[in-house]
């Protein structure tokens, strides 16, 4: 499992996410926003909304909230004109990073990261300096409580799943984009209890980080979090465990 992955567990479990509750539910209703307009307000016809649809729903964002953006989106309504962007970078330890961005003003965005990245020792990269390190695919996480490995890799690969591991008590189901829905109502509909479902870039390789390192790639990530811009943060680093949870 990669270290990004286990970083955004400890973040759960610590209870970061509640302090960070407000900034979160903007990110996911400009999700929504940029979907319902790109490409209509019913779900079952556009994917990408049922996607930020289901985000937000993980992150207990009010039904009446998701409805509303839903609203605002499919209406048009003036000064949200979010263009969907990606940009890339190093992190510490040439850790790669890669962002999804939601922006309605990319001159401001730029020079905004670019800031981050230098202030966290890295450096915001040209289109295509990291991407092929990553693939695009779909990532469920069940805990090792809530089924047998058996089970689940049968339900999951019978539905169109690449792969099921486990590691530190947690399984990971991985697949590919246009499987990822189907696998994941599949394990839901035999009642296994999902802890995470999400469409994520998957590196390929990862960088070790310790020490010092460690703490300044993590500090660059929440950084990166933190900008109102920044939908997605993906990296590859992978920390151990137990010097994750006490940077954490």
């Amino acid at each position: 499992m990669a270290g990004h992955s286990k970083w955004a567990n400890i973040k759960h479990r610590k209870g970061r996410q509640d302090a960070r509750r407000s900034k979160i539910w903007s990110k996911c209703s400009r999700a929504i926003i940029v979907a319902a307009r790109n490409g209509g307000p019913d779900p079952d016809a556009n994917l990408a909304l049922r996607y930020a649809i289901d985000e937000a729903k993980s992150e207990n964002m009010p039904k009446d909230t998701i409805a509303n953006a839903i609203k605002k989106g499919s209406g048009n309504a003036d000064g949200e004109n979010y263009e969907a962007v990606v940009y890339e970078g190093y992190g510490p330890n040439g850790v790669a990073v890669m962002l999804d961005c939601l922006t309605d003003n990319k001159n401001r965005t730029v020079p905004e990261l670019r800031k981050i990245f230098e202030k966290h020792g890295g450096n915001l990269g040209a289109s295509g300096c990291v991407a092929y390190n990553f693939q695009n695919k779909g990532e469920i996480e069940i805990s090792s409580e809530a089924t047998s490995e058996e089970r689940l890799m049968e339900l999951a690969l019978e539905a169109g799943a690449e792969d099921v591991a486990e590691e530190d008590g947690v399984f990971r189901v991985v697949t590919e984009p246009s499987d990822f829905i189907p696998v994941r109502d599949a394990i839901e509909g035999a009642g296994i209890a999902v802890a995470s479902a999400q469409l994520s870039m998957i590196p390929d390789n990862t960088v070790t980080c310790t020490g010092r390192d460690a703490e300044k790639v993590l500090n660059l990530v929440e950084a990166l979090e933190d900008n109102d811009d920044v939908q997605k943060v993906y990296a590859n680093f992978d920390i151990p465990e137990d010097e994750l949870a006490s940077l954490g």
